[in-house]
């Protein structure tokens, strides 16, 4: 999904008039964990080159929101494990 952007919002009303006005295509989103369909938000699917100030006012305004993507935050690597076991206490 690196050529997409992705928007989602509660009501397909919305998402439909986001999708509309970008040429984007409304699909039904799902969270993992969830099994009432009544409970996933609607993804609307935009092409990457669409106008950034555009998309976020969409989304401002209808009280929606954008995935942020796997590639934008890059992996955090954990600290470094100690070489030798530490004492607590001396004694």
């Amino acid at each position: 999904m690196a050529d997409e952007l992705v928007a989602y919002f509660w009501e397909q009303e919305d998402a439909e008039e986001v999708a509309e006005r970008l040429g984007g295509v409304v699909r039904r989103g799902r969270f993992q964990g969830e099994d009432d369909d009544e409970d996933h938000p609607w993804m609307v699917l935009i092409a990457a080159g669409a106008d950034s100030a555009v998309l976020e006012t969409l989304v401002a305004e209808y009280d929606g929101w954008l995935d942020a993507g796997d590639a934008e935050t890059p992996p955090v690597e954990p600290p470094p494990l100690p070489d030798a076991p530490q004492r607590l206490k001396r004694g």
